[in-house]
């Protein structure tokens, strides 16, 4: 049985915590033995891991007093190399983020691969400097494999490090789908339905990537229109306080549910009759697969593989005006989905790249 790490920040809620929960799981199913590595072992996912999956800390020291932080981190870091020094058959660096996830997937064993979930250079406004910078520190080169959830995020990174593009694999991320179904069918106790066109929009309140803003645009122009319509946020972040503000201002309130994070959002998928994506960017959107298996129709911007819900959903510009054009016309004439998703042939297909990405 091949022994497989995963090092990763927290399980709190979040896109990256969502797919590691489900990729460990799957794994585990497929007889591998899993153990995840986190910086914080804390997150509202935790329960949500099988209890035969390890999970084990490594810390950092954040002490006030330089010398002694870094003689503290100094120990900590020998100890833990003391202890996992190549003693899994695989190890991966899944939150890119972490500094110390990159460098417990490196210790833990030769072969190793750290994800990419985003088009880091869209992400960096196209400053490759400041990218460069970015995964230098986490000692890219010193990996074995290098992952992206997209191929906008493999294409873009290659066009940095094109020394490394042997190395570089794009891989989607998995989904549970039996999860997602059953877990929609938890009554909604916040929010009535309503006779009316309900759209929905899940993430991060990020206005740098998510662009809400053309939502707002969109619903004011729609409630000019006179057109009846209910649009729902789910989420939050450090522009939430911005979009309510907007909506207050443009008079949107009834028209505009913020209902902040939520740790099963899919009850709210089932309730909407469209999700919208408005982002500038993205990596491989979680919402996608989300609205697939929900069986709803998405109207996107055209970001990181938006070609794929062709059949499933409308592709418009990076633009307020699109997007409000678009949620028109669905509100007018509705949307007829004529390609439906198999869960089954999406997640084989995943672990055939898993496989070869593993070893």
């Amino acid at each position: 049985m091949k022994k497989l790490l995963f090092a990763a920040y927290n399980l709190d809620l979040g896109g990256i915590e969502t797919s590691l929960v489900t990729l460990t799981n799957f794994l585990l199913e497929k007889g591998y033995e899993i153990t995840i590595a986190l910086e914080k072992k804390e997150g509202v996912f935790l329960d949500k891991i099988s209890p035969n999956v390890k999970i084990i800390e490594y810390t950092p020291a954040n002490d006030k007093n330089i010398i002694k932080r870094k003689i503290n981190n100094l120990i900590k870091r020998y100890r833990f190399i003391r202890k996992y020094k190549n003693k899994f058959d695989f190890a991966a660096s899944f939150a890119t983020y972490s500094l110390p996830a990159s460098f417990m997937a490196r210790t833990c064993s030769k072969n190793n691969a750290i994800w990419g979930h985003a088009d880091y250079l869209s992400l960096y406004n196209n400053y490759k400097d400041q990218m460069k910078k970015f995964f230098d520190k986490r000692k890219i080169k010193k990996f074995k494999k290098i992952i992206f959830v997209s191929k906008e995020g493999k294409e873009s990174f290659i066009a940095v490090y094109p020394k490394l593009k042997d190395r570089v694999i794009t891989c989607n991320n998995l989904v549970n789908d039996k999860r997602i179904v059953n877990q929609a069918e938890e009554p909604v106790k916040d929010l009535k339905k309503e006779n009316v066109v309900t759209f929905l929009n899940v993430g991060r309140h990020d206005e740098r990537q998510k662009k809400l803003t053309r939502i707002i645009y969109s619903a004011e122009q729609l409630k000019k229109d006179n057109k009846k319509f209910r649009i729902i946020f789910i989420g939050d972040g450090p522009d939430t306080n911005l979009y309510k503000e907007e909506v207050k201002n443009k008079k949107l309130e009834h028209e505009i549910v913020f209902l902040g994070r939520k740790k099963n959002p899919y009850p709210y998928y089932k309730l909407c009759d469209c999700v919208v994506l408005s982002s500038d960017y993205e990596g491989y959107p979680v919402v996608y697969l989300e609205s697939f298996i929900l069986n709803k129709p998405i109207i996107t911007t055209n970001v990181s593989d938006s070609e794929q819900i062709e059949g499933q959903g409308i592709v418009v510009e990076k633009d307020e005006t699109e997007i409000y054009k678009a949620m028109k016309d669905f509100i007018e004439n509705g949307y007829q989905i004529t390609k439906q998703f198999d869960a089954k042939e999406y997640n084989n297909n995943i672990f055939n790249k898993l496989q070869e990405i593993i070893g």
